[in-house]
């Protein structure tokens, strides 16, 4: 009975539930999806004492508040969807059109790689209306706080290893030049449970030495601009709507100075 205790089982049954609104990724998945998700860096604040805390720190960065209280930060490209909007790659039958070439983050789901290996038990509780099989026919995944079968958690982790110095530097550069970003930081890191800042994806560019910036803009453009035109009108994708906006202007800017 024990050891049934100490058990989780998971399947994915290719559902395409969660593949709705932000997703997480890699700077590498955001740059080769660049013609597909319209994307943002996604900054969130974690207090001094989470219990996350720690990995934000290694794996993202950390800033030093007004108050000289320490925060980590975890910073995240994203494809940058409203919540209730499908992922570009989710085909009207509800699969993902491009399975054999998803990003790490849907590969490792649901595991979570901003969590230490042994905090990820409730990550295997589908939410309401998921359809992820967890019954007994399905394979064991977590025993005794340890992942078993982890090469999609391994690759994802090392991945954000592999980029953590890169996110450091984009951070600590903002952090010390761009007042308006530090001061958005302090507001977040007020909320009780962290809050976040959503700043323009182009912003870690230059920290990128081997992208050519108006190869990504073109990529970029049509993508934003399409999410642009289906968010205008709608006062709940407003916020959306103008950062798309604002986004795609910067994209022909960039085009426009080459």
């Amino acid at each position: 009975m024990l050891r049934r205790l100490m058990e989780r089982r998971f399947h994915c049954t290719v559902c395409g539930k969660c593949c709705y609104g932000k997703l997480p990724l890699t700077l590498n998945d955001a740059i080769a999806n660049a013609g597909r998700f319209p994307l943002a860096m996604f900054w969130t604040a974690v207090r001094q004492g989470a219990k996350s805390f720690e990995i934000t720190a290694r794996l993202g960065a950390t800033a030093t508040l007004l108050n000289r209280k320490k925060i980590a930060l975890q910073i995240t490209p994203v494809a940058y969807l409203p919540p209730l909007f499908p992922c570009p790659a989710l085909s009207p039958d509800g699969r993902c059109a491009i399975h054999a070439d998803r990003p790490l983050r849907c590969r490792a789901m649901p595991f979570y790689p901003f969590r230490e290996e042994s905090d990820q038990v409730d990550m295997l509780v589908p939410r309401k209306g998921w359809d992820c099989d967890t019954s007994a026919n399905a394979p064991v995944v977590y025993r005794d706080r340890k992942v078993v079968h982890r090469g999609d958690f391994d690759r994802e982790r090392q991945g954000l290893i592999d980029q953590a110095s890169i996110v450091r530097a984009y951070a600590d550069s903002l952090m010390a030049n761009a007042p308006n970003v530090a001061m958005a930081v302090e507001k977040a890191a007020r909320k009780r449970h962290g809050g976040h800042v959503v700043l323009n994806f182009t912003g870690i560019l230059p920290k990128l030495s081997n992208i050519d910036a108006p190869s990504f803009a073109r990529k970029q453009l049509p993508v934003l601009s399409g999410y642009a035109d289906r968010t205008a009108g709608t006062s709940e994708l407003k916020e959306f709507h103008e950062y798309y906006g604002n986004c795609a202007t910067g994209m022909k800017r960039l085009l426009e100075r080459r």
